[in-house]
């Protein structure tokens, strides 16, 4: 499925296609980007009998020392079923620290910049992917994973999980829907 635009107003049909095609290929994990949680409140909804993980921005991105997710709302959800992973961007990390101070092409920000071929949302469903893995909270099994161009979700992806130190093992094994133009 394609939508023609990027945005949050395309979350509602993500995770409506997301949680049907993981069901039909007896999945029950599932991998969603949540800044604030208001996508992670509907996705919980939407996928019971799944385990939901929820990433969001670690510490620090946006302001030196404050979570961007409030803490109400991470004990919230964790109470609610789901694992939350706050975590450092496992496709920019450091390098976008070093790439601000000095110039040059660095591995992972060329990754995430091919991944944005695709879209935003493509990269950010693969991104959050690595996250979770690297926080123990997947099997390692196929999983659904969501992510979305700035608020809400709007691409969603069947993927075979992997840790950042390997992740070239990783494989998207479908794309479920994904903005068009973007």
């Amino acid at each position: 499925m394609y939508f023609n635009a990027p945005g949050k107003n395309n979350t509602e049909q993500t995770l409506e296609f997301a949680h049907e095609r993981g069901k039909k290929l007896g999945l029950n994990e599932m991998v969603v980007a949540s800044t604030k949680g208001d996508t992670a409140y509907k996705a919980l909804e939407l996928f019971k009998g799944f385990q939901v993980t929820v990433v969001t921005y670690h510490c620090g991105f946006k302001e030196p020392f404050k979570s961007i997710m409030k803490s109400s709302v991470r004990k919230d959800l964790e109470k609610k079923g789901a694992s939350v992973v706050s975590a450092t961007h496992a496709l920019s990390g450091v390098e976008r620290s070093v790439a601000k101070k000095h110039s040059g092409i660095y591995p992972a920000l060329l990754i995430a910049d091919t991944l944005r071929l695709f879209g935003q949302g493509t990269k950010v469903a693969v991104e959050v992917a690595i996250m979770a893995a690297d926080a123990g909270t997947l099997t390692g099994n196929d999983i659904v994973s969501i992510g979305g161009s700035g608020r809400g979700a709007d691409s969603a992806l069947i993927i075979k999980p992997a840790n950042q130190s390997d992740l070239f093992e990783m494989r998207i094994r479908e794309t479920i829907c994904k903005p068009r133009d973007f």
